[in-house]
């Protein structure tokens, strides 16, 4: 969102910048980006244990936890997507009803409101 935001659709860009609009990010999400970047397969310019409470502060983001009740639903969603991330995603957007804005199709299948970047 803040690193490429030419990757957002005009859409996409106004609903995140809407001030009426809470936003959320999992802690999926976090976990994601702190294991791609331990990889080496994610350049930030610090380290995600700085960077991301900074600019979720920036942008008045708010951290959505993992419950149990989100990893169990996992078991319950069919297999169309096999990443553990993606699929916990799902699972929390169900059971807080909330949509998910990406621009990855993988999500399309599973009965979730999909926002496409």
């Amino acid at each position: 969102m803040l690193s490429a935001p030419e990757r957002f659709s005009d859409d996409s860009r106004k609903l995140v910048e809407a001030i009426e609009n809470e936003l959320y990010l999992s802690a999926a999400s976090a976990w994601e980006i702190a294991i791609k970047y331990q990889l080496g397969k994610l350049q930030l310019p610090s380290r995600p244990a700085e960077l991301i409470p900074e600019l979720m502060s920036k942008t008045t983001v708010v951290a959505l936890p993992i419950r149990h009740s989100h990893g169990l639903r996992v078991a319950e969603l069919p297999p169309h997507h096999s990443d553990p991330f993606d699929r916990l995603l799902v699972a929390q957007a169900q059971l807080e009803g909330l949509p998910l804005l990406t621009a990855d199709p993988q999500f399309e299948p599973y009965d979730v409101e999909v926002l496409r970047a």
